[in-house]
């Protein structure tokens, strides 16, 4: 069943598109920055690149989870959306302000906490903006003729990450205060509430791909939301070790963040039981593709990559060095940035009337995107683990082992040509897809 209401969700996706395409960019520059060729230092130093490249990533995502809500929500309510020339409007004011941190992060313009920079004039327009999408989405599942549990987890972790949001915009004049409630938005959103988002985006895309029955599905996802609850909450300690917080951090950090990879372990056999038990051959492999490899990536990078470095007696020697970096990069490419662009997969040619699912550019886009981060992620971890060697074992100077291992860097600067190669190709096939039409989207009564 498709809706006229969805064609909001593309210009999404478009927002996302670039956003990524941005920043990779700023990617390149702190790589070629690593290796000794930092020439754009005077206009983009590090610090503003790794500001600009972090921030951005956590801005294309939330545009990809939010087309894909635009997208998921009217098909599972039955409706259409309950007003898109608001979903416009949110669509333009989240741009502008996207555009606007990031112009003033140049200027030095910002907060200067990780992943928070945004000044505190933007996160009240950003809190708007949030509010109003979702009255959006929640008007009309309300309103809509169903309520499944697929719309529901997707929609509560939406709800969650919005709340979650606003203990990072509590001011405090103390430095351990301040960054305790600043990983109850970065942890609870990344390890917590994104994960529902994750699962409720796997599970319409598993019901629409493989046709095995929607209770069987959204029974997995229950499971799903547990083990999410169960160790994300509490595995936010794993983040407290050094910030001079109690001791109890440390046991309680410790055995959740231990518990942590189940939640993405059990996404991953959700995803390929499912796949197995499917008796619908659905001709768009590539969504599939996209779909299962974010499953299995994200069990990888999130759940094992992440169980090697939060033990508290490993931690004590990986903290803040490039295994961090390896752990993040996979974490964020299974988790989230896969499963955006599975639904952007599985989504256009509905949306467009364009079946492009054969094309050998979208399988090429799918393996070199994967084997290019695969190979960023080895590099991070090569590096990381001679980092902590030199650093933590040999006491040598920061700058000095920085030095040491500007060599995988190279490496990582090739890996990651090939990353953004099979990128451009989606991002070809994207814009090949065109413009959605009404033709494509005529409402079909039951």
């Amino acid at each position: 069943m498709k809706y006229k209401s969805q064609k909001v969700a593309y210009w999404f996706f478009a927002l996302s598109m670039l956003l990524l395409i941005l920043q990779i960019t700023y990617g390149f520059v702190m790589g070629f920055a690593r290796i000794g060729m930092d020439g754009l230092h005077e206009f983009i130093p590090f610090n503003t690149a790794r500001a600009v490249h972090t921030n951005l990533l956590v801005v294309w995502l939330l545009s990809g989870f939010m087309g894909a809500a635009y997208y998921i929500i009217p098909e599972e309510a039955q409706r259409e959306l309950v007003n898109v020339k608001l979903a416009y409007v949110q669509l333009i004011s989240l741009a502008l302000v996207g555009v606007t941190a990031i112009v003033g992060y140049h200027f030095n313009w910002w907060e200067g906490r990780k992943f928070l920079e945004i000044p505190r004039q933007l996160d009240y327009l950003v809190v708007i903006n949030v509010l109003l999408f979702l009255g959006l989405i929640l008007t009309t599942l309300i309103k809509g003729k169903r309520k499944t549990t697929t719309a529901l987890v997707l929609s509560m972790g939406l709800l969650f990450a919005a709340l979650l949001y606003l203990p990072g915009m509590l001011p405090f004049d103390s430095q351990v205060t301040d960054s305790f409630f600043r990983w109850w938005v970065v942890h609870l959103w990344v390890e917590g509430v994104w994960e529902l988002i994750m699962g409720g985006i796997l599970s319409f895309l598993l019901i629409k791909l493989t046709g095995v029955d929607r209770e069987v599905i959204e029974k997995w996802l229950y499971v799903i939301v547990g083990l999410t609850f169960l160790s994300g909450v509490l595995g936010t300690g794993h983040h407290y070790y050094y910030i001079g917080v109690n001791k109890i951090w440390l046991v309680v950090g410790g055995i959740f963040s231990a518990l942590e990879p189940l939640a993405f372990l059990a996404m991953a056999l959700f995803a390929v039981n499912m796949y197995r038990k499917g008796e619908k051959k659905h001709p768009n492999t590539l969504a599939l593709f996209w779909t299962l490899g974010s499953a299995i990536v994200s069990f990888i990078g999130a759940g094992l990559l992440g169980f090697a470095h939060t033990l508290p007696q490993t931690n004590l020697y990986t903290h803040g060095t490039l295994v961090t970096a390896m752990h993040g990069h996979y974490a964020f490419w299974g988790a989230y940035a896969m499963i955006v662009l599975a639904i952007i997969s599985y989504s256009l040619p509905n949306l467009t009337g364009r079946k492009l699912y054969e094309s050998a550019r979208g399988r090429a886009a799918f393996w070199l995107s994967n084997i290019g981060m695969l190979g960023m992620t080895v590099a991070f971890g090569v590096a990381g683990v001679v980092q902590v060697y030199l650093e933590r074992k040999l006491k040598m100077e920061f700058m000095e082992v920085q030095n040491e291992i500007s060599i995988h860097f190279v490496v990582l600067l090739l890996c990651a040509t090939l990353f953004a190669t099979g990128i451009i190709m989606y991002i070809v096939d994207f814009i090949k897809h065109g413009r959605p039409s009404d033709e494509a989207l005529e409402v079909i009564e039951h």
